[in-house]
């Protein structure tokens, strides 16, 4: 049985906004997935978030969430960290 705490936050950006935020929040740590939501709150997409994920395997990644925020004027963003 796993002890670990999990935690949600939500953070309300504009498209334009939301890859800087994403990288910000990485920065910080400990964060076991992104969610990604429209206005209506419809998750847009959801990226799951394991140590072994680095570098080149993100860049599609990357892609995807400028092609969504570029469409998508209000988005919120929805962090799963560990406690």
């Amino acid at each position: 049985m796993s002890t670990e705490k999990i935690r949600q936050e939500e953070f309300k950006v504009k498209g334009e906004d939301v890859v800087a935020k994403i990288k910000e929040l990485l920065h910080e740590g400990n964060i076991r997935r992104i969610i990604i939501k429209n206005e209506d709150g419809r998750s847009i997409i959801e990226i799951p978030l394991t140590v072994g994920v680095v570098g080149a395997m993100i860049a599609p990644v990357w892609a995807a969430i400028g092609a969504i925020a570029a469409l998508v004027a209000k988005l919120t963003i929805v962090v799963e960290k560990l406690e």
